[in-house]
């Protein structure tokens, strides 16, 4: 095994922890904070989503010898972001991540239930994913209308960089906000203290509560997202790379590892997807057999950025919400795009799209429910009722 390590490797390891924790943190701490939890859980959670997924790749890696990365569901966290506390409060989100990652688990064992996923219409799930993402996307914008001078440089930073590298984009806006917080917000006194402080590892357990309401809002909108927009697209990746992995086993793998960090405040850990197109990739190592070790390096990495998440949940908290919300909202805006352009692509789903995706984006809730879950239910119906005007057209 160890024959096979490279500096190559390494460096393309680093770089990955990098790219996949500085451009989507922002998105995993805002979603647990709107769902109810306290900063303490909010970083507990950070805390357990990076230990698990780290730990998570090694082990897959190391058993299989394949570049099979892995990431915790960014668009799950944007999903929480809309969703808002549920009856409950964050302990009955941690049992809807519970049940996400027992369902996970039983996709992987259980082939109809995965199959059944895979069979939700893909432009309904996008269009449910557009819808979810949007309002996270508008925080850019309102981030510059709330502060002019706080906002506008880590909008700058964002289209100034990724107009050469659109790699470093979000890591750029990243850096920006960290320069807007030393250096534009007023900072309280004997802040960077409890910032020293806040280095221990910030573990707090939370006794999960289960209710229908955080079942119909969290746990099933989660689970569909996480499998249709990261466990699927993760396969897809791994295959375009030449590596043929049997799906079965790997989802439910990072299933059990979601149902170890629940309950200290992760919502879901699964197969990355533009992560794992650079470590599946000829930039990882020119020899196909030898680039899992970006894998090892980058699940080493994000173990460590784990134990520093309640420094790092720490210093966000010194800054108006909405400037994290902004680096969040910039995270996602090629998963926005690519998702809409994805729902709205054939004709003859685009108007069960749309309704999909107006239902999501409108954020109303009915019966304690989300709007993500009955956005899909509006436009399966949407979808399915054309589909019998067509059919009895012919």
């Amino acid at each position: 095994m160890l024959k096979d390590f490279s500096i190559q490797s390494l460096f393309m390891g680093i770089l990955t922890t990098f790219v996949g924790f500085a451009s989507s943190f922002a998105v995993v701490l805002h979603g647990l904070q709107s769902v109810g939890a306290t900063d303490t859980q909010a970083a507990s959670g950070l805390m357990a989503l990076s230990i698990a997924l780290g730990l998570c790749a090694i082990v897959l890696s190391s058993v299989t010898r394949l570049p099979i990365s892995i990431a915790w569901s960014t668009p799950g966290g944007a999903l929480l972001a809309s969703t808002g506390v549920v009856e409950g409060g964050f302990n009955a989100a941690v049992g809807a991540f519970l049940i996400c990652a027992a369902l996970i688990v039983v996709a992987g064992l259980f082939k109809p239930l995965g199959r059944a996923v895979a069979a939700i219409p893909a432009p309904l799930a996008n269009a449910m994913l557009a819808g979810v993402l949007i309002g996270l996307c508008f925080a850019p914008v309102r981030a510059i209308g709330f502060n002019p001078l706080l906002g506008l440089p880590i909008v700058a930073a964002w289209i100034v960089i990724g107009a050469v590298k659109r790699l470093w984009a979000v890591p750029a806006a990243l850096a920006a906000f960290v320069l807007v917080v030393a250096f534009g917000v007023d900072i309280p006194d004997g802040a960077l203290s409890s910032l020293e402080q806040a280095l221990r590892p910030p573990i707090e357990f939370v006794m999960p509560v289960f209710n229908l309401p955080a079942f119909v809002s969290i746990a099933l909108p989660l689970f569909i997202v996480t499998m249709a927009s990261q466990n699927i697209p993760g396969i897809a990746v791994l295959k375009v790379n030449g590596y043929l992995p049997k799906p079965g086993p790997l989802f439910s793998v990072t299933g059990l590892f979601s149902i170890l960090s629940a309950p200290f405040g992760g919502h879901a850990v699964n197969l990355a997807a533009i992560t794992a197109a650079m470590c599946a990739g000829q930039d990882a190592h020119a020899d196909p057999a030898r680039r899992y070790w970006a894998v090892l390096v980058s699940g080493i990495c994000y173990v460590v950025l784990g134990l520093l998440a309640g420094a790092v949940t720490t210093f966000v908290a010194l800054a108006p919400p909405i400037l994290i919300q902004a680096v969040a909202g910039l995270a996602l805006v090629g998963a926005f795009s690519s998702s809409a352009m994805s729902a709205f692509q054939e004709p003859e789903s685009r108007e069960a799209a749309a309704i999909t995706f107006l239902v999501t984006a409108s954020g109303v809730s009915f019966a304690g429910i989300s709007g993500a879950f009955w956005g899909l239910l509006a436009g399966g119906l949407m979808l399915a009722l054309s589909r019998i005007v067509q059919a009895a057209k012919k």
